[in-house]
C-alpha cells in the first residue's frame, strides 16, 4: 500500500501491474499539470501515507497496490470528491478491503474503504439515523432487528433509542472495520455496547438463507456499493431471502444509492422489491455532503401483511420514551425530516413511474396505468 516518495510517485503513474490488471491507466503526459505538478511536490510523508492522499489531499481516485491509478469510479464516473487531509490516523488491509482513516481538515476523521468513502465525524448523523429510523418510526413496536453491514456501529446506536427493540442482530463480513470503528469512532462503535446486540461475523447471504421463516420485524441493509461481490445485494435472490425473513408487515430499509447518478440501479431494485415483497416500496433520500452528488437513497420495502405507511411516522421519535435522552443528541432525523424524505424530484418521478406500470401490470395482469397527468402524484407513483 506504501506510495513510495515522491520521485516514485511519477513513476506509479502508467505503470501496469505485473499480474495483468486491465484497469485503464493514464499516462503522466496526459494527467492534467496540476495532477502532475502535486505529485511533482508532494512531501515524502504524505506520498508514503496512502495511494489516494498526494500532497496532502485525499481523493477518491482508484489505489491499488501502492500505485495511483487515475480512472473513473464505475459507480460515479467522471467525478472524485477530495478532502484535505492533516493527519493519517490508520491504513491496513483485511482479506476483503483496503482500510484508511484520516483526520480532515473540515469533516473531522474519516473512514476509507477502498477508496470510498464510507461516514465522517461531521455528517454521519445523515445517513445514519435516516436508515434507522425511517423505517423503525413507520412501525408500531419493533423488536427484533437484523442488520446487515454496519461494522462501523451507528445504525445499531440509534435501534437502541427504540426502547421496544428487545434483540438486534448484526452481520458484518469484516471484523477489521469493528475494530478499527472501535478505536477511532467511539460516538458510532458505542452501539456495539448495547446489551441487546449479537454480532455475527461473515457473508450476509449465508446468514440470511439460514435465517429462520418471519424472524424479523425490520431489515436494514447497510451495504457497500455493489460492485464486485457486492452485487449480489441487489440482485433477486438476495432481496427474497430477506422478505422470507421478515414477518408479515416487517419492512426493509435498503440502502439505494443516489438518483442523481443511479437512476437505472434504482429502477431495477424498485422493480425487483415490488415483486419480492408485494406490500409497499417508497424510494427516500437524504444528503450527505461527502457521498457522491451529495445525496444517498433508500428503499423501504413493507412485506404482504400490515399496511405500512412510510411517509407518516406511526412511532414518531419525539414521543418515544428516552430516544432524544441515551447520552447523544438526535442531530439530523426528526419527524418533519421523515416526511420530508419521500418528497422525490419530478425527474426521478417520472423514472420510476415507467417501473411503476410495468410492475403493476406483471402484478396483477390488468390494465392499470401510473396517472399521466398527476405526475406530482407521489402516492399513485410509489406506493403497491
Amino acid at each position: 500500500m506504501a506510495g513510495g516518495d515522491a520521485r516514485n510517485g511519477l513513476q506509479m503513474v502508467g505503470e501496469r501491474e505485473a499480474s495483468g490488471d486491465d484497469a485503464p491507466l493514464v499516462t503522466k503526459a496526459s494527467l492534467p499539470p496540476c495532477c502532475v505538478k502535486a505529485l511533482a511536490s508532494a512531501p515524502e510523508s504524505d506520498a508514503r501515507c496512502h495511494a489516494t492522499v498526494v500532497s496532502g489531499w485525499f481523493s477518491q481516485s482508484h489505489g491499488k497496490a501502492g500505485k495511483v491509478q487515475y480512472y473513473n469510479n464505475p459507480m460515479w464516473p467522471g467525478e472524485a470528491h477530495s478532502l484535505k487531509v492533516e493527519k493519517v490516523l490508520y491504513q491496513g488491509k483485511s482479506p476483503y478491503q483496503e482500510v484508511l482513516v484520516f483526520e480532515s481538515a473540515t469533516y473531522g476523521k474519516v473512514l476509507v474503504l477502498d477508496g470510498i468513502v464510507q461516514l465522517t465525524d461531521k455528517d454521519e448523523c445523515a445517513y445514519q439515523e435516516m436508515i434507522a429510523h425511517l423505517p423503525l418510526c413507520s412501525i408500531p413496536s419493533p423488536k427484533t432487528v437484523l442488520v446487515i453491514g454496519g461494522g462501523d456501529g451507528g445504525v445499531l446506536r440509534e435501534i437502541a433509542r427504540h426502547k421496544s427493540v428487545e434483540v438486534i442482530e448484526i452481520c458484518e463480513i469484516d471484523k477489521l472495520v469493528i475494530d478499527v470503528c472501535k478505536e477511532f469512532f467511539p460516538d458510532l462503535s458505542i452501539g456495539f455496547d448495547d446489551p441487546h446486540v449479537r454480532l455475527h461475523v461473515g457473508d450476509a447471504v449465508e446468514y440470511l438463507r439460514n435465517a429462520p421463516e418471519g424472524k424479523y420485524d425490520a431489515i436494514i441493509v447497510d451495504s457497500s456499493d455493489p460492485i464486485g461481490p457486492a452485487q449480489e445485494l441487489v440482485e433477486k435472490p438476495f432481496f427474497d431471502m430477506i422478505a422470507r425473513a421478515l414477518r408479515p408487515g416487517g419492512v426493509l430499509c435498503n440502502q439505494a444509492e443516489s438518483m442523481w447518478l443511479h437512476t437505472h440501479l434504482i429502477q431495477d431494485m424498485f422493480s425487483i422489491c415490488r415483486e419480492s415483497f408485494k406490500g409497499s416500496v417508497r424510494y427516500a433520500w437524504t444528503s450527505v455532503p461527502t457521498y457522491p452528488s451529495g445525496v444517498i437513497g433508500f428503499l423501504l420495502c413493507s412485506k404482504d401483511g400490515l399496511p405500512v405507511d412510510f411517509t407518516n411516522p406511526i412511532n414518531p421519535i419525539e414521543k418515544l420514551e428516552g430516544a432524544t435522552s441515551t447520552g447523544r443528541e438526535i442531530k439530523f432525523y426528526n419527524s418533519e425530516m421523515h416526511k420530508a424524505a419521500f418528497a422525490i424530484p419530478t425527474f426521478a418521478k417520472r423514472e420510476l413511474a415507467t417501473v411503476y406500470v410495468s410492475s403493476k401490470k406483471d402484478q396483477s395482469n390488468s390494465k392499470e396505468e401510473a396517472p399521466k397527468d398527476k405526475i406530482g402524484s407521489q402516492e399513485a407513483l410509489f406506493t403497491a
